[in-house]
């Protein structure tokens, strides 16, 4: 691959960060994991409870939870994949803290979700808005057995 590739991802339980380590794996590109400056705690990360942490943040657009550590050099990277658990229909948060972090503009980027159930094309939606000058490519939602597959196919035809 001529161009330098980064996958970013952002996993609460550890399944986003399976696929993401597959994937950086599958096409050689470096890794970044979006880690919280708090980490969540299982009653964090309760999405029943109205008064949880996740639920606290995904009820208002506004939240932006802090980051722990930065990616060096995002200068040099062509392409982010950036990787995240399907929250409320949508990435999470801390992920939007991500995208206004860094300046993306021109940067070819592909969001990849991991989900119990809901597609991707929300969240695709919710990222170009947070993200616009990026270009944007289709995403998909992935787990450990095909988003490395996918990835390659993918890059490829890029």
């Amino acid at each position: 691959m001529d161009k330098k590739v980064l996958v970013a991802y952002f996993s609460a339980g550890g399944v986003t960060a399976g696929a993401a380590e597959e994937m950086a794996r599958a096409v050689g590109a470096d890794l970044y994991e979006i880690c919280p400056e708090q980490p969540y705690t299982a009653a964090d990360l309760d999405w029943r409870n109205k008064e949880s942490r996740s639920t606290l943040e995904m009820t208002n657009p506004s939240s932006r939870p802090a980051i722990k550590g930065s990616v060096e050099n995002m200068a040099q990277y062509d392409t982010v994949l950036v990787g995240f658990p399907i929250w409320w229909g949508v990435e999470p948060r801390i992920v939007d803290t991500f995208f206004e972090s860094y300046d993306f503009s021109g940067k070819r980027m592909i969001p990849f979700a991991t989900s119990g159930g809901s597609g991707i094309a929300a969240a695709q939606k919710s990222v170009e808005e947070h993200c616009p000058a990026a270009s944007w490519e289709k995403g998909q939602v992935v787990n450990r057995s095909n988003g490395a597959q996918w990835v390659k196919s993918f890059l490829k035809m890029g």
